[in-house]
């Protein structure tokens, strides 16, 4: 069934191109100006300022989340004291042990609300050791292959 629009229709029919007349500005596909049409403000794939926005996006729905709760104090404290370090150029983890710490028992106490962070940690921690507990299997297997390689050519040099 072939449509097509009469001509006091001035909606196009599904096999014809749609007019141009309304000032259409979008972009069509495989247009090489397209990010022209698009403006400035939308960032392109492979922009190293989209990247930064997404950890930034992140970040702040993350300290949002922190702040929201009851460990808005011990955050808050936490957070300045991992900024100073950065603006001096030190290892905050040892710097702000304390106050991560004080943050993490505070998370504890009221883990009701800070669920989803701890159980991100917990996972994230297990995920890690799982990690480590295959990487060191993979090393026992390849010293086991090595030794067992060695032993085969140990027995054809003795039958020789």
């Amino acid at each position: 069934m072939v449509m097509t629009s009469s001509s006091s229709d001035s909606k196009p029919g599904i096999n014809e191109a749609p007019s141009k007349k309304l000032g259409d500005s979008s972009p069509e596909l495989g247009d090489s100006n397209s990010s022209e049409k698009l403006g400035d403000s939308s960032p392109e794939l492979g922009d190293s300022n989209s990247s930064e926005e997404l950890g930034d996006s992140e970040e702040s729905v993350f300290c949002l989340f922190m702040k929201e709760g009851d460990c808005k104090d011990s955050f808050t404290a936490w957070e300045v004291c991992v900024e100073e370090a950065k603006k001096k150029n030190e290892d905050f983890v040892p710097k702000c042990r304390e106050f991560t710490a004080t943050m993490y028992n505070c998370m504890l106490a009221h883990s009701d609300y800070y669920q989803p962070i701890l159980l991100a940690e917990k996972v994230y921690y297990e995920d890690e050791e799982t990690m480590k507990e295959i990487e060191e299997a993979e090393k026992n297997k390849v010293k086991q292959d090595i030794s067992q390689e060695d032993d085969v050519a140990a027995t054809k040099l003795a039958q020789g």
